[in-house]
């Protein structure tokens, strides 16, 4: 009778679902995959935290100039063989025109920030909804960058040895890019593998493309990261295949995000949803 009533006992035991560690787990899981509207205080320390991080470990790779140089001269190489080695024609090219190549210094100095600033502004008020798995895009492509210039140090065009390239900022004397001129012992000079300019501008374009409304503002999108690509390669910044390794990080990038929300971040609703007011589960007491 007793081993009756504790089998018994087992079986209604073994009967009922155990479900909250399991429920709880995939509850937070879905909460954290789910868009929230951002919050500007904590969006403005995120972002200010992570360029500091990411500009703290871009510049403290260390700077492997020799093996930057022997990159660069195998990227050279590559190109002239591919028959797309033209950044030096376009860089003699654009840099006999003054006011041309000036306005391209100041180009590359500002627009990689204030464009890709404005756009995530932009997001945070018009596309609340689609803000956070857009922005997951920029940290994922920025994070992987890491890794690239930590793993393939790469000279740039205007330092390589036994070529014509110019370093149009000390030419023409404008404040520009952080490795020319008297900023250069700020920043990693051999950090051009992969393209950042590029695969910020390209996010931005596709963000803009996909999600505005008005058709020229759409227009301006697709030419923004095309004229950055000419910028990049008239300066003597980037080989044309440092941009090609901008993106493939921003694929990976869209990656991540598709991962995570389930979806391309431009598909996500727009405005996010009022969070529904937790229902009250009443457990019957004890008689």
């Amino acid at each position: 009778m007793g081993d009756a009533t504790v089998r018994t006992r087992e079986r209604q035991e073994d009967g009922v679902p155990h479900p909250v560690t399991e429920r709880t787990g995939k509850s937070l899981l879905r909460r954290l995959r789910t868009p929230r509207r951002p919050r500007l205080w904590f969006e403005i320390l995120l972002i200010a935290l992570s360029y500091w991080t990411y500009s703290l470990v871009r510049n403290a790779v260390p700077e492997q100039r020799t093996a930057a140089l022997r990159n660069a001269d195998w990227i050279w190489r590559v190109e002239q063989q591919l028959g797309i080695a033209v950044e030096e024609s376009v860089n003699h090219a654009v840099n006999s025109v003054t006011w041309l190549i000036v306005g391209m210094n100041y180009y590359y100095a500002t627009l990689h920030f204030v464009v890709t600033l404005g756009v995530l502004v932009w997001l945070f008020r018009s596309h609340p909804g689609r803000y956070a798995a857009t922005r997951l895009v920029l940290f994922a492509t920025t994070g992987v960058a890491l890794v690239g210039y930590y793993l393939y140090p790469l000279a740039p065009p205007r330092l390589m040895n036994g070529e014509h390239f110019i370093d149009t900022v000390m030419v023409h004397q404008t404040w520009g890019s952080m490795a020319s001129g008297d900023l250069k012992n700020m920043s990693n000079q051999y950090a051009a593998m992969p393209s950042m300019h590029i695969g910020w501008s390209v996010w931005c374009g596709l963000t803009i493309f996909a999600l505005a409304s008005v058709p020229w503002v759409r227009v301006l999108g697709l030419v923004y990261p095309a004229l950055t690509l000419v910028v990049i390669v008239a300066t003597a910044n980037h080989f044309w295949l440092d941009a090609v390794g901008g993106l493939l990080c921003l694929a990976f990038g869209y990656g991540v995000a598709c991962f995570w929300y389930g979806r391309m971040p431009y598909r996500l609703p727009r405005v996010v949803p009022v969070a529904a007011r937790r229902r009250r589960v009443w457990l019957p007491g004890r008689a």
